[in-house]
């Protein structure tokens, strides 16, 4: 529900608090944005240079996860419990920041995303959760310093404004994949492969800002059958172009991630 983040979020116009009437968040100086009737608030001021995941992306990965196929990492990241506000920054179908409220029984979620087909998704996640329209690389429409967590699930990091909107003794997590995660996949249908490069750049992204407090891999092998490996190829970005029309059987996957932990 967006009105327990409603005390968090600011005009992404002119940074002045927001207050909510009927279907719309408005500040003083009547800047007014509209919430979705599927109960997301648009506060993109419609600035958005791309739409994020496609409708048929988020499907599948809201059944790959339904499915309890990334629970290990849902589990890593709760066991980081607070009573404060959880920020998810690009929150997708919100299934990681719902299995954080479950286990943070006092917090309030706030997940922000720029694909409309998730956010439909992640504001029925979880009563406690609020979903909001953005692009991560701008800057957010959240006060200075009220994030007592934020999580970055393979999303894209502005370490600038994590930074701006957390608080200073929060902590930011960061799931990335790790070298080998979908190894079997990239190898047999050319799927887009980890970024040899991937540490340097999350360090660059991050590093003017926070520091590494420790890092954690998190490894499972998943035994798929040929719909779940179908889900799982069509929830990444080489859904894009992949053609799985003809896959056939299913698959046995190294599924791992790096979880770190900045302050």
């Amino acid at each position: 529900m967006i009105d327990g983040a409603i005390p968090y979020l600011r005009c992404p116009v002119c940074r002045e608090p927001l207050a909510r009437e009927e279907r719309a968040l408005r500040c003083a100086r009547r800047h007014s944005f509209d919430m979705a009737k599927q109960g997301y608030a648009d506060l993109s001021a419609g600035r958005l240079p791309h739409s994020g995941d496609t409708a048929p992306m988020v499907a599948d990965r809201s059944a790959f996860l339904g499915a309890g196929h990334y629970d290990f990492i849902a589990a890593a990241l709760a066991g980081h419990h607070t009573d404060g506000l959880v920020l998810d920054a690009g929150t997708g179908t919100g299934d990681y920041l719902a299995r954080f409220l479950d286990a943070s029984p006092s917090a309030v979620g706030l997940g922000l995303d720029v694909s409309k087909p998730a956010l439909r998704r992640a504001a029925r996640a979880h009563e406690r959760a609020a979903a909001v329209l953005t692009d991560l690389w701008r800057p957010l429409p959240v006060a200075d310093g009220v994030a007592s967590v934020i999580l970055n699930v393979f999303a894209p990091r502005n370490g600038a404004e994590f930074h701006r909107v957390l608080r200073p003794d929060g902590v930011l997590l960061v799931v990335t994949p790790a070298a080998d995660h979908l190894a079997e996949l990239i190898a047999e249908h050319g799927l887009i492969s980890v970024d040899p490069d991937k540490a340097a750049r999350v360090s660059g992204s991050l590093g003017a800002h926070f520091s590494p407090v420790s890092t954690i891999t998190l490894r499972r092998t998943l035994k798929l059958d040929v719909t779940e490996t179908r889900t799982l190829i069509g929830m990444t970005p080489s859904a894009r172009h992949v053609d799985i029309s003809d896959l056939s059987g299913g698959a046995t996957v190294t599924a791992a991630v790096d979880l770190t932990v900045y302050r």
